[in-house]
């Protein structure tokens, strides 16, 4: 099983200055470590905490990557398709490698701050990827509901997209069987409901008769060269209530064989990947020797 990086693109404790600097010494890191692959998040209506947008960003962090998979999540609700597919055919041109796509439904609040409305979210993101496709494609696209007529894009991807379909419920599950290039498993579920969610995804898969492609989960991570304070901090940080309560069994932290062994569960299940982000409130120092660190847990998984 292979590891991949999301990078943190929130910094609450940075300044405006400085959060842009903090993703690339974690990107470096990253490449240094020889991580499988590298994404970054969407988020919107984000202040005060600094959060670096995905595209721009993107752009930047490609200089520091070479031929490995790269590419970024999109909250696809909130986009208007063509302005995403300009984004993603732009960006995959300057990518060396593979480019990826990830997508996610988004919450209330973030797709309400773009003036949208949250009510279909699901028809939404499909219908978005769907005239995306068609327009990297080079297909020439009608968007009656947008007003959009006979547009067409370039550049378009010199080496194909590979789409990530986010989704954990089960109808979300059967679109991403219906529209996907793979399964992007949600960080904030443990082994227990990803075997679940696994066996809905795959009989979707099989229904439909199409291949599951690459099966994906990410996991906030927080590893360290010792396990006792690795373990202490991200214990605390879980007592906290980590990210609105997200339960221990959906994070691993320790030394580098603890967090190997947590997730290595997912390679029994049957995942290809796990993309990893650090635990957010991890000092950057600490936050950087971990990405690294990732690189030696890559080498004790299941290949």
């Amino acid at each position: 099983m292979d590891i991949g990086l999301s990078v943190a693109s929130s910094h609450p404790d940075a300044g405006d200055g400085d959060v842009a600097e903090r993703v690339l010494e974690r990107v470096r890191a990253a490449a240094r470590a020889g991580l499988h692959s590298l994404s970054i998040g969407d988020h919107h209506s984000t202040g005060p905490a600094p959060y670096v947008q995905n595209v721009p960003m993107l752009g930047r962090l490609l200089a520091e990557w070479d031929v490995r998979p790269a590419g970024l999540l999109f909250l696809v609700p909130a986009w208007n398709p063509v302005l995403m597919a300009e984004q993603i055919g732009t960006l995959a041109a300057i990518a060396a490698g593979p480019f990826i796509v990830q997508t996610g439904l988004g919450a209330r609040q973030q797709i309400e701050a773009m003036g949208l409305d949250v009510a279909h979210r699901g028809q939404r993101l499909e219908e978005n990827v769907s005239l995306a496709k068609a327009l990297l494609a080079g297909e020439r696209v009608t968007d009656a509901e947008r007003g959009g007529r006979d547009v067409a894009i370039a550049p378009r991807p010199p080496r194909g997209i590979e789409w990530w379909i986010g989704a954990s419920a089960d109808s979300a599950l059967d679109r991403a069987a219906r529209i996907g290039d793979g399964w992007y498993a949600d960080a904030g579920i443990d082994a227990g409901q990803a075997e679940r969610q696994m066996k809905v995804y795959l009989a979707a898969c099989e229904r439909h008769g199409r291949d599951p492609g690459r099966l994906v989960i990410r996991r906030d991570v927080f590893i360290g060269d010792d396990d006792a304070h690795a373990t202490a901090v991200g214990q605390g940080l879980i007592d906290a209530g980590y990210r609105g309560g997200l339960r221990e069994g959906a994070v691993a932290f320790g030394g580098v064989d603890r967090v190997a062994e947590r997730l290595a569960e997912f390679a029994e299940l049957g995942f290809d990947e796990v993309v990893i982000r650090t635990m957010i409130g991890v000092p950057q120092a600490e936050a950087v020797r971990s990405i690294e660190l990732a690189g030696v847990v890559a080498d004790r998984l299941p290949s």
